[in-house]
């Protein structure tokens, strides 16, 4: 190659130079004797002082070498980075770590000319880092979907993992990767990861994997769960798995009770109105449930019960009667019926039923309600059986015989509910004589005399009663008679004989009837007067000698009851017509008789006897 020099005294200067040269010297004429080349540094070699596997932690020396003259001065670089590392011939590393792993060439240099050397790799090895978890998807993880779990972990050479869920190891191998195509519920847990090599392992922290969720179907739960007394503490929960949290909305009968975030409802001291059917919704973002009801029933002692009847209108003897006993309770009463405050019945029927109701089942009725968180009584009720009149009694005042121009007063009185009413008739008459109970006649009179019925009569029907009355014309005091007795005695004889006379001139058959024919009256002929059936008697006429064959009344005061002369008992059958058809069957009342007390006749050995009644009811 073409060279120039220039000599100035014993320096030459070399204008231009290829590495590739190689110069040297001599003292001319001493050429047999040239001085040592120069050249430019030949291309540097690496070495490292470790040839086999550089493991993390170890000593390790790069060396660069270069024939060069003079001798060539040395850099060390690294691949990617801009700056020396050093500037000897060596690089050392006292103890190597992972990130030291690269590319590294040095350049020798000594002013003739500068060459690099190849690049030399340095792969350190060193056992897996700290391996740390992550997620895919890094947002809310929600049921069904996919979901990705990264194992990271630096190692060399790579290393293989082991995944587990709550420290129980969950599937092992190559992968650092763990998938769920469709994760679940049950996926929920907390993750981690294990990865290694020959040269160690290390365990990750754990990453807990929440999936989120809809509620599930809630369900509704009392406490206590025995008996709901009225006035306990009641608590109900609504019970749904749900991630996140649900709110919850209570309902009662289906309509809206309670909205917030509390799955509780409680009543401090429940009441009867709270018995019914609750439910609950459970909600959050991914949807809401509604669960099925639950049935409350609070039970609590008898109310005070009431007694009512039915028809409630008047109760009439002999219809059909129901005593209903109402009260509230849970569990249902038992019921004990009670009648003027003694027991009639007991049992769980709150009904008392009178088929055919009796006059003797009028009283006062209550009743006694009870289970087994306590009793009540009700007040009484006061059942009134009404009845028409039962037949009626009459009775007469005076009771002794009825005298011409005293006052009499007949008493009609007859068992009824409501009172019954009384009204007085005369048979054959159409008005009525009078009403209430008595009918008083003053000054009574003969025309008096005849049957009087009383008619007692309600709302409910009517009865009546007949009696016989008769009229007595005034008789002579006993002491009177004492007195007076002869005079009369003559001056009814007197009577009879010219009534007898009288007759005898006119129609003596009149008087002397054929023997078959003869009325026969205990063998005696009674002479009476006009007055007989009044209760006056006449004196026996005076015999006469000239009529020896003829037979003489003689005046005698019977006491056979047989033949009354004072009373007899009519039939109904002149009664008022429309009385008849009011009363078809008409009871009538019996006539006793009793004979005055005696008084003796100063001409007549025969008793005087006078005759009375009494009505008494049948």
């Amino acid at each position: 190659m073409d060279t120039n020099f220039h000599q100035k005294n014993n320096i030459y200067s070399l204008n231009t130079f290829d590495t590739a040269d190689r110069l040297y010297c001599a003292v001319k004429g001493y050429e047999t004797f040239p001085s040592p080349t120069v050249y430019a540094p030949k291309l540097p070699s690496v070495s490292v002082s470790a040839s086999a596997e550089i493991v993390e932690g170890s000593s390790v020396t790069l060396t660069c070498s270069s024939d060069a003259n003079p001798a060539a001065s040395y850099t060390w670089y690294k691949e990617d980075v801009i700056n020396p590392l050093s500037y000897q011939n060596q690089h050392v590393f006292s103890s190597i770590l992972p990130s030291d792993s690269g590319k590294y060439y040095c350049t020798a240099d000594n002013g003739l000319g500068q060459k690099k050397s190849e690049s030399r790799n340095i792969d350190v090895k060193y056992a897996p880092k700290l391996p740390s978890v992550s997620v895919s998807p890094s947002a809310e993880i929600v049921e069904g979907s996919s979901v990705t779990l990264t194992c990271s972990s630096d190692a060399n050479p790579a290393a293989s993992y082991t995944w587990y869920k709550d420290n129980k190891v969950l599937a092992t191998g190559q992968k650092n990767v763990y998938h769920f195509i469709s994760i679940k519920l049950e996926n929920s847990g907390n993750y981690s990861c294990k990865s290694e090599n020959q040269y160690g392992q290390k365990n990750s922290t754990s990453l807990s994997i929440d999936v989120q969720y809809p509620p599930r179907l809630p369900s509704v739960s009392v406490s206590p769960s025995a008996e709901i007394v009225e006035g306990s503490s009641v608590t109900l929960t609504c019970s749904s798995d749900a991630n996140p949290a649900a709110s919850y909305t209570w309902y009662k009968d289906n309509k809206v009770l309670a909205t917030g975030q509390k799955n509780v409802y409680h009543f401090i001291s429940i009441k009867l109105e709270n018995s019914g059917n609750y439910s609950c919704k459970s909600e959050n973002q991914y949807g809401q449930k509604n669960s099925t009801s639950l049935s409350i029933d609070v039970q609590y002692p008898p109310r005070l019960p009431s007694v009512s009847v039915s028809p409630s209108a008047e109760i009439v003897e002999g219809s059909s009667v129901t005593l209903t006993c109402s009260s509230d309770a849970n569990p249902a009463a038992n019921y004990t019926w009670y009648k003027d405050n003694k027991v009639l019945a007991t049992g769980e029927k709150d009904v008392y039923h009178f088929i055919s109701i009796k006059l003797e089942n009028s009283g006062n009725y209550s009743c006694k309600s009870e289970n087994q968180y306590g009793e009540k009584n009700s007040t009484s009720l006061s059942i009134d059986v009404q009845y028409a009149p039962k037949l009626p009694s009459v009775s007469v005042s005076p009771s002794a015989e009825i005298v011409e121009g005293s006052s009499v007063t007949l008493t009609c009185s007859s068992d009824a509910n409501p009172a019954a009413k009384y009204t007085w008739y005369k048979e054959d008459e159409n008005s009525p004589k009078t009403s209430g109970h008595n009918f008083t006649i003053s000054n009574i009179r003969p025309e008096h005399s005849g049957s009087y019925y009383c008619v007692a009569h309600n709302s409910r029907g009517r009865h009546n009663v007949t009696l016989q009355l008769t009229v007595r014309e005034d008789f002579p005091q006993a002491a009177k008679l004492a007195v007076t007795g002869i005079t009369l005695v003559v001056f009814l004889v007197i009577i009879c004989l010219l009534v007898f006379f009288l007759l005898a001139k006119k129609k003596p058959s009149a008087l002397f009837p054929a023997p078959g024919n003869r009325r026969d009256n205990n063998n005696k002929v009674s002479c009476t007067s006009p007055s007989q059936h009044t209760g006056k008697t006449e004196s026996p006429p005076s015999h006469s000698e000239e009529d020896e064959e003829l037979n003489y009344a003689s005046v005698r005061f019977s006491t056979n009851q047989t033949d009354p002369i004072y009373y007899n008992i009519r039939s109904a059958g002149s009664r008022r017509q429309k009385v008849k058809e009011e009363d078809e069957h008409v009871e009538y009342a019996a006539v006793n008789f009793s004979p005055a007390p005696r008084t003796v006749h100063q001409d007549s050995e025969e008793d005087l006897s006078e005759l009375y009644s009494t009505v008494k009811k049948i």
